[in-house]
């Protein structure tokens, strides 16, 4: 075990044996911190839709056990399904908005559909994750978030004043549950300690339900009528089925239900890395297989989502929290947290105590939520920066998708099919932004590419890339004297590297160049002969963090001739990526 800060060190790594009872122990809290990430979504969706009661505890019945059993899935790693890891699956809140529309205008069974069709895109987006790399990038992935969380705020706000028909409650009730409810998470957030920070929605829904009961927004007696173990009878016979003729409206809401999976993958990636990184506590290089087989079950979870006529799934965000604080990372725990889930779903008695959750209460909860999301949004947009171009793409995507939703954009000239496609903001939102990030690469300077051996040998070769560039680019010579330097030193750099790597592998240098007015940015990819899928690997680990070097010397000289300089070490591959300001010859 790693030296160091004991609060810091993980007790149980993924492959260790853990004892039984903290396996459990630690299962039960991951649970009690998710399950409303499990639960509330799936209320807000058919309470905001309209749909009865009975649909409502099949909806949330299924998820508890998809979610349940692709969490033991993803725990154990079985085959290529699963990542090892304590890595709990919970409901897609980027789905709400979506799924809300589904059900409005074709029922349960036309969402049911949907979810079974767009579901089978994402095996294809295990395997080929790298084929959306250069579309689906941070600024369109961003730019959905914040469509989606917009879009939903709409809809919350029309349940947060929402009370229990046929009783009489004070107008006050549900603004005081909904105010206390967004207060108490926000305090929490704002002022708790960070091992408190976690806690904070589900002590916030229980401090809101608990303000509600003297008014009477907790349906008290729908806790009572249900039995405490089994499966009601009539639950089955709520089950939605599919339609095999579906019409305009299935097909105008396919392609945001597309986005939505290929968003919620990347989302999956990004968790996936994480957990990898907090349950070690030697360092390792991430495995990209472990972030297929992840993919691989939420691919798998979002199909027996669709079967079972209920809303998709993703990771949950907490279980990366969750290690770092129990400082347990053994995979039985995972295994238990996903027995506990499916075990509350045969017991019916606990999950009333969540769908009896009052809507002011729910919906204060889900505005916290939608502004994380929409804030993950803008990072995601920002993380490399934003020039004019970026800027352009997200504000003409954001503003053409909520005008469609809004229906405040030639409302005269779209009916029929058009209207159907183009109402959704993030169908039309979404699909802007990629149209637009497809024109600006289609636009792009083709990127001039060599591949050669790392090896000193091979530099004549490299200085003559890099000559030819520059004379492309009409550079004056200081300037082309730097980019040749540039390349001199990221060469010097990576076979350095190399000679420390003691695998043995041969290793091939990809140099790749691109200019952008007078900016040329250059990436030095170095990877061994045998990496498969080099692309696929790059579109998997694309954000994962820096990595310092030790070649201070070298660096130092690189940074003198470069505008900026990125190095990131992956699973068998070194990637430097470097920008270069150039001066056009007179």
């Amino acid at each position: 075990m790693a030296s160091g800060n004991t609060n810091d060190t993980i007790l149980y790594e993924p492959e260790e044996s853990c004892p039984p009872l903290t396996a459990a122990i630690t299962g039960f809290q991951l649970v009690v911190v998710v399950i409303a990430l499990v639960v509330i979504p799936v209320v807000i969706v058919v309470r905001t839709a309209g749909l009865p009661p009975e649909y409502l505890r099949w909806t949330v019945f299924a998820s508890l056990i998809v979610c349940g059993v692709a969490t033991i899935f993803n725990s154990l790693k079985l085959g290529r399904f699963g990542t090892g890891h304590i890595l709990v699956i919970g409901t897609a809140e980027p789905a709400i908005a979506i799924c809300i529309t589904a059900l409005m205008q074709g029922g349960p069974v036309m969402m049911a559909t949907l979810i079974v069709l767009s579901s089978l895109l994402k095996f294809f987006v295990a395997a080929r994750l790298s084929l959306f790399r250069r579309i689906i990038t941070p600024v369109v992935s961003g730019t959905v978030l914040m469509l989606i969380a917009a879009t939903v705020i709409l809809a919350v706000f029309g349940i947060l004043t929402e009370v229990p028909e046929g009783k009489s409650v004070s107008p006050l009730a549900a603004p005081i549950a909904s105010a206390v409810t967004l207060f108490v998470i926000a305090f929490m957030l704002l002022r708790s300690p960070r091992s408190l920070q976690i806690w904070s929605p589900l002590i916030g829904i229980v401090v809101g339900s608990l303000v509600s009961l003297p008014f009477g927004l907790y349906d008290i007696d729908l806790v009572q009528r249900v039995r405490w173990v089994g499966i009601s009878p009539n639950l089955l016979s709520v089950w939605p089925g599919f339609d095999f003729t579906p019409g305009i409206k299935f097909w105008a809401l396919l392609p945001a239900f597309l986005l939505i999976m290929v968003i919620t993958s990347f989302k999956a990636v990004s968790d996936t890395s994480a957990i990898q990184r907090v349950s070690r506590n030697q360092p390792r290089a991430t495995d990209f297989r472990l972030i297929q087989g992840g993919l691989h079950t939420n691919a798998l979870a979002n199909l027996a989502s669709g079967l079972l006529g209920t809303i998709p799934t993703m990771t949950a965000s907490p279980s990366v929290a969750m290690v770092t604080i129990t400082r347990v990372a053994a995979r039985s725990a995972g295994v238990w947290a996903g027995a506990i889930i499916i075990a509350m779903a045969l017991l019916p008695k606990t999950t009333a105590l969540l769908i009896a959750i009052p809507s002011p209460v729910a919906a204060a909860y889900i505005m916290i939520i939608m502004g994380l999301v929409f804030i993950e949004g803008v990072q995601t947009v920002s993380q490399d920066g934003i020039d004019h171009r970026k800027a352009i793409v997200v504000a003409v995507s954001f503003w053409v998708g909520m005008g469609f939703q809004n229906q405040s954009i030639f409302t005269d000239l779209l009916s029929g099919t058009w209207d159907a496609l183009l109402s959704n903001s993030v169908t039309s939102g979404g699909v802007t932004a990629a149209l637009l990030i497809a024109f600006v690469e289609l636009t792009s300077a083709r990127r001039k590419r060599l591949e050669v051996d790392l090896d000193q040998s091979s530099m004549p070769q490299i200085d003559q890339f890099m000559q030819d560039f520059a004379a492309n680019k009409h550079w004056d010579e200081p300037s082309t004297q730097r980019l040749r330097a540039i390349g001199e030193e990221t060469v010097s750099i990576m076979s350095f590297e190399e000679e420390m790597d003691t695998s043995g592998k041969q290793r091939r240098l990809i140099i790749s160049a691109q200019m952008d007015e007078d900016m040329a940015e250059l990436e030095f990819m170095s990877a061994a002969y045998d990496v498969d899928n080099l692309e696929d690997r790059l579109a998997y680990l694309n954000d994962e963090p820096e990595v310092s070097d030790e070649i201070e010397v070298s660096y130092r000289l690189l940074r003198y001739y470069a505008k900026s300089i990125r190095h990131q070490k992956f699973h068998d591959i070194d990637v430097i990526t470097v920008q270069v300001e150039g001066v056009r010859a007179r």
